[in-house]
């Protein structure tokens, strides 16, 4: 599904992060694995994926939030003069579960800069290649909160929300390049994050989808996946709910 692409992928030390890497490279994706921080058991699990299904990744180490380092980075996936057919915007920050009234204005800044304004910065890095070849698919994670809204970290509903919003209007605009933009929205997946979700809220929302349970990350993976795929080639500006029927 993905033979010959070239995928960069954020956040992928994460839950979500490491099934992207599986499934893409399952699906013949050479990886661009990048990650905040350079440890030896993601070196490990990166090598593994390769061996695994003998395709290229190659993890890169910088911080979302920090401009010069990405600015390094994208010079580096730039310097193999490979295409860059694919973009995952993964990486995510979760804050504490407060109410809109105890929350601070520095932690809604803090949670963007990540969320939502290195999102920014990276496509607009990446991109460029992409209008040069006229092609590429760009997959933004978002979450269903951003829909639907719940008590709470209203830093992450918008951040996430107005990540939708660039979706959208970056499909628009990037069409005539032959460049789709499209948005995952999961509900509650198996993750170390949600393992820190108080438990009663939890097991309500899970109480609530038709499939009583919570999403596998190899499920969000398969769905960014075919979305990354030409067999999604007429899909652009949309948001695919991955929520087990909430």
């Amino acid at each position: 599904m993905l033979k010959g692409k070239t995928a960069v992928i954020t956040g992928a030390n994460g839950g979500i992060g490491r099934a992207l890497l599986d499934r893409f490279a399952f699906f013949g994706a050479d990886i661009w694995a990048c990650a905040r921080s350079e440890t030896s058991d993601f070196a490990l699990y990166c090598r593994e994926i390769a061996e695994k299904y003998q395709r290229r990744v190659t993890p890169l180490f910088f911080d979302v939030t920090n401009e010069s380092e990405m600015k390094e980075a994208v010079k580096a996936i730039k310097g193999e003069k490979r295409s860059i057919d694919i973009l995952i915007n993964n990486a995510g920050a979760v804050p504490e579960n407060k109410l809109f009234q105890m929350a601070s204005v520095e932690e809604c800044r803090r949670i963007f800069e990540v969320n939502f304004f290195s999102v920014v910065k990276l496509t607009q890095m990446i991109s460029k290649s992409m209008i040069r070849q006229k092609q590429g698919s760009i997959v933004n994670i978002s979450s269903v909160s951003a829909l639907d809204g719940e008590p709470g970290q209203y830093e992450y509903i918008s951040g996430k929300a107005a990540l939708i919003g660039l979706t959208r209007k970056l499909a628009r605009e990037m069409g005539i390049f032959n460049i789709r933009i499209n948005s995952l929205a999961p509900g509650i997946v198996d993750t170390g994050v949600s393992r820190f979700m108080e438990e009663n809220l939890k097991n309500r929302i899970v109480e609530s989808a038709a499939l009583k349970r919570l999403a596998k990350p190899e499920e969000i993976a398969d769905v960014a996946a075919f979305l990354a795929s030409d067999l999604s080639s007429y899909i652009t500006g949309q948001v695919i709910r991955v929520d087990g029927g909430l």
